[in-house]
């Protein structure tokens, strides 16, 4: 084991008895009207961090009765995200944080780095997209589609135009159908925050249904504005960006690390999955999901789920609390919901049809754990409409060390779930099994 590594593992064994353990179950904080209970601020922070230890031989994540999953591509260096392009190729960005040297500095600092090596976020980026053809169910060829890139993320196409999230900037490349490999550099549509102090380095990105415009998030510089305004310029946001000129202006703020954005196809309305902030206990706050409004402000920093107010988030601005929206669904405290992605008929049950796939990346900070599953949410009527239904789990094993987590979630063309799975190194897919589907509502793992 390398020295750093057991340094961080000794030190967090220390501080794994510290800090708060949960009142409420996870289910409490899901839901429409989640259980808000009193904050539990605390001078040192709940530790309960799952030590990342990857897939046994032979072993994979345990699916719903009535689903079945397989490895569809595995040996990747840190998949994160996935897009599939209309061909049903599916890009597979491998990726993880860039430098941010000041992001360490201070006791606080260098404790969140420790934290993150040991949930295995801790290997420098391949900074590529990985591209994987199809047929059957099953990579017929695999090749590097992109390379060169810095932190990439999000992806989208619209036409013969592929955009690229980049932790700094968000770039275009041509592309043209069918191509396995992407040649020249990318024109750079504009820059995005990031910098030596780099918080939340991942940017996501889609297009508007008529391609007239992307939508990119950008997660905040602090947990709850500690580092000060000027480190939170244009964060804590959704942008909308035009691509012929590279203008953008806030769509909605507030949100403190928007990642995954999906329209729901009932209503069309934008949704994203959100992480909330920290440190205020193992019940609060919960993550959540939400269908955004245009000029929409949702709390962050001096607010959470409306109008609950963080007397840590200095000075207080009543006048931005008295317009905070609530969110739509909370996905449970601590849960890290990242990947969202909204149904259709396919490959699953047809009870899967209507509703959102939720990749919950876990906990490192709530006792007992929370999160490490894929959650499937119903819906109806273009609206959450039910408990959710524990997709995949297994991701930890008896132990409580994290054979995977899984982050990004898509739909490839027959219909399947895939799912990125940056500790286990694979993406999943998930289709129907043989089994009956009546044990799929409502059902959970764990």
């Amino acid at each position: 084991m390398p020295g750093s590594r057991l340094v961080s593992l000794i030190v967090l064994a220390a501080l794994a008895g510290c800090g708060d353990t949960a009142k409420l179950t996870v289910a409490d904080g899901i839901g429409p009207s989640p259980s808000l209970p009193p904050p539990n601020a605390s001078l040192i922070t709940t530790v309960n961090t799952a030590p990342a230890v990857g897939w046994p031989a032979g072993l994979t994540p345990i699916a719903a009765p009535g689903l079945r999953v397989t490895a569809l591509a595995s040996g990747l260096s840190h998949p994160r995200w996935l897009y599939v392009l209309p061909n049903g190729d599916v890009l597979v960005a491998e990726t993880n944080a860039p430098p941010r040297p000041d992001d360490a500095r201070g006791i606080k600092g260098w404790f969140q780095h420790r934290v993150q090596a040991v949930a295995g976020a801790g290997e420098p980026s391949a900074d590529r997209i990985t591209l994987l053809r199809i047929r059957d169910g099953a990579v017929e060829t695999r090749s590097v589609f992109l390379d060169g890139l810095h932190s990439p993320f999000g992806m989208a196409l619209v036409g013969r135009d592929l955009y690229v999230a980049d932790t700094d900037a968000l770039l275009r490349f041509p592309y043209e159908p069918g191509q396995t490999r992407m040649g020249g550099p990318g024109v750079k549509v504009t820059d995005l925050p990031a910098g030596r102090l780099n918080h939340h380095w991942t940017k996501n990105v889609i297009a508007s249904p008529d391609g007239q415009r992307l939508y990119v998030t950008v997660g905040s510089n602090s947990n709850v504005g500690e580092n000060g305004a000027a480190a939170e310029e244009g964060r804590a946001a959704i942008w909308e960006v035009n691509p012929a000129t590279g203008q953008h202006r806030v769509f909605a703020s507030g949100l403190r690390n928007p990642v995954g954005l999906a329209w729901e196809p009932r209503t069309s309305a934008l949704w994203t999955a959100v992480n909330e902030r920290d440190e205020i206990g193992s019940d609060l706050v919960p993550d959540y999901m939400t269908a955004v409004r245009d000029g929409g402000f949702y709390g962050w920093p001096y607010s959470y789920y409306g109008q609950h107010v963080d007397e840590r988030a200095q000075p207080p601005r009543p006048d931005l609390v008295a317009r905070a929206i609530a969110p739509d669904y909370a996905l449970g405290a601590h849960t890290a919901s990242l990947g969202l992605t909204f149904s259709r008929p396919g490959a699953l049950p047809p009870s899967l049809s209507d509703g959102a796939f939720v990749g919950q990346h876990g906990s490192w900070n709530r006792r007992p754990k929370s999160g490490y599953k894929v959650v499937f949410v119903p819906f109806r009527d273009g609206q959450p409409a039910g408990e959710p239904i524990d997709i995949l789990a297994g991701f930890l094993d008896d132990r409580e060390q994290a054979r995977g987590r899984p982050v990004g979630v898509a739909l490839d063309e027959a219909g399947a779930l895939l799912v990125a799975d940056d500790v286990g190194n694979t993406v999943w897919r998930v289709t129907a099994s043989p089994r009956s589907e009546a044990s799929l509502l409502p059902y959970r793992m764990n």
